[in-house]
């Protein structure tokens, strides 16, 4: 399949709009890994996303671009907050994913811009492994919109991955015209707003209709595979149809939506913020008989024992109201219970 190419800024990679985000094969064997990667790579996709954080996510990429290294482009990504650390970081991903550079290396949702004149800090890890050839090109990626606008302005990254999907706000939209300006590869993260979206085709159109935009597609299935390629060959485009399905969601899921990024954690209390903060949604978007189980009355209950610390609150890149929203999620899911949790 010859698959739409995009020029990811001055990176000058030219990388296919439908990539692979490789964070869930984390959770399927080396094999079944390998295989769902080569099937993608086989079917046109040239562009794998991971991280250093993903656990064997990068060895599983490395066994599968055995002898096709130099057809992909591969980026990936360090959380470290020092230049020793993330030294250590450029050489595990080196050595996982067996080759002996990177394309893309993004400093992994820093709450700071990396320094460029701290010669023990992060950037300066990049800036040497930049000019010993490990490493081709430097990003960043990001969930607050402070600190994504100040990495375009200081110019020294050359993509910004984002959160971004139909739900995105017209300040998320900005940040693209933004990446645009500045020559600045942007990278869609989250297309399906961290699963809560279910129209793969509504989702697929609305990243169509931004040419600059490349987003990674989170794949564990071989039918979550399917359903990019089979849009991609038939270049799905927005329709009246699909429009209404965004119009719909907008209206019900945007604002007060808590998107999982998961930056919330660890929570003093111990509740599952990511996951118990959108269950209204969950309720009646997904399959609602696994929210039923008394696992999941405990886990929402635990939201009685919030000691009002504010701390996910101050760390919430979206600035939610999270005690406020727990509350009210936990009120739905009771109400919820008492008419399902029999059926």
């Amino acid at each position: 399949m010859d698959i739409k190419k995009v020029r990811l800024g001055r990176t000058e990679l030219y990388v296919t709009k439908t990539a692979f985000g490789a964070l869930p094969i984390q959770r399927i064997s080396k094999e079944d890994a390998a295989r769902l990667v080569r099937r993608a790579y086989d079917a046109g996709v040239n562009y794998f996303d991971t991280a250093n954080k993903y656990t064997d996510s990068e060895e599983k990429l490395g066994i599968a671009f055995e002898g096709i290294r130099q057809n992909v482009v591969i980026s990936t990504k360090s959380d470290g907050k020092d230049k020793k650390t993330v030294q250590a970081h450029i050489e595990a991903s080196l050595r996982r994913l067996r080759t002996d550079y990177i394309d893309l290396f993004q400093f992994h949702n820093p709450a700071v811009l990396p320094d460029i004149n701290d010669p023990d800090g992060p950037f300066a890890a990049a800036l040497e492994a930049k000019q010993k050839g490990y490493i081709r090109h430097i990003g960043i990626t990001n969930h607050r919109l402070a600190v994504a606008h100040q990495a375009i302005e200081s110019g020294n990254f050359e993509t910004l991955q984002f959160p971004f999907c139909y739900l995105s706000s017209e300040k998320d939209l900005a940040l693209v015209a933004d990446c645009r300006t500045h020559d600045m590869g942007f990278i869609a993260m989250k297309g399906l707003s961290g699963g809560m979206l279910n129209n793969a085709a509504a989702c697929y159109a609305f990243m169509q209709q931004h040419d600059t935009v490349v987003p990674i597609w989170g794949i564990q299935h071989e039918w979550e595979l399917d359903q990019w390629l089979d849009l991609t060959e038939r270049g799905q485009t927005m329709t009246p149809e699909l429009q209404a399905v965004i119009d719909h969601d907008r209206t019900e899921l945007a604002h007060n939506f808590c998107r999982s990024c998961g930056y919330c954690l660890p929570c003093t209390a111990g509740i599952d913020i990511p996951q118990a903060a959108r269950m209204a949604m969950l309720l009646r978007r997904s399959p609602y008989q696994q929210y039923m189980t008394d696992e999941w009355y405990a886990k929402m209950h635990k939201i009685e024992e919030c000691v009002h610390c504010d701390a996910c609150k101050s760390r919430c890149p979206y600035e939610l109201d999270t005690p406020d929203l727990l509350q009210a999620m936990l009120k739905d899911y009771d109400q919820f219970y008492a008419e399902h949790h029999n059926d």
